[in-house]
């Protein structure tokens, strides 16, 4: 067998009720766009559904898709086992509950174009005032940190090539693997297209955001920021 175009690595954590879902209308949207590409299912940390169960029976029932379990939690470790998993010659990672198969086929089509350049969501739409203001001071603080000029740090799909070899040794166990990843792409150079991504439904599940987390990912951004050293 031939190495599919794309991986794409969907980290799953108690989404029995609503992956089966979501994996069908991505397959469909992809197949209809005509997209070369494998569906990885990242299984991750103790889960309290029957999410490794029915992500086994999506295996059996999509060629393209496969199953993998992950036992530390963590969406940077899902994110990490993706990549040594992954066979395509692109690799993409983006959050299942979020992404609807419009975006995912869209921002896959982007990178089908420009195969050597990273390609990454913008989403425009946030839920609630303390969302978007959260939202916005993160996003300012790793702009400052990292000399960036791209938006939406945590904003998914994302999507590489390999050539991008930086971006294949990721370090971050948890959310901050999305501020690593674009402080990598500016450090290299790495061309980026940036889409923007106007919907804002949740598949299902609840978001785990709350004020300590946050506030986590504000200290750990300026922690990554002292392990990688100044931009240059």
């Amino acid at each position: 067998m031939t190495d599919p175009a794309f991986s794409i690595i969907l980290p799953v954590y108690n989404q029995a009720d609503h992956i089966e879902a979501i994996v069908a209308g991505y397959e469909r949207a992809l197949a209809g766009a005509g997209i070369d590409h494998e569906l990885l299912l990242i299984v991750n940390g103790t889960q309290r559904d029957a999410s490794l169960e029915v992500c086994g029976a999506l295996e059996e029932r999509y060629p393209a898709v496969r199953a993998v379990h992950e036992p530390h939690g963590g969406w940077g470790r899902a994110v990490k086992r993706g990549i040594r998993e992954a066979r395509g010659t692109s690799i993409c990672y983006t959050n299942s509950a979020r992404t609807t198969d419009q975006d995912l086929t869209l921002l896959l089509l982007y990178a089908r174009a420009f195969p050597a350049v990273v390609v990454k969501a913008n989403r425009k739409i946030r839920e609630g005032a303390q969302r978007r203001i959260g939202s916005l001071l993160y996003n300012i603080e790793c702009r400052t940190l990292f000399d960036l000029s791209c938006w939406d740090i945590n904003g998914t799909p994302k999507i590489f090539p390999r050539a991008c070899d930086a971006l294949l040794a990721l370090q971050s166990d948890d959310d901050l693997i999305d501020a690593e990843f674009n402080a990598i792409c500016r450090r290299r150079d790495y061309p980026m297209i940036e889409v923007p991504i106007f919907s804002s439904r949740r598949h299902g599940g609840t978001s785990t955001t709350n004020y300590g987390s946050a506030l986590a990912m504000y200290v750990g951004a300026y922690r990554l920021y002292r392990k990688l050293g100044r931009p240059t």
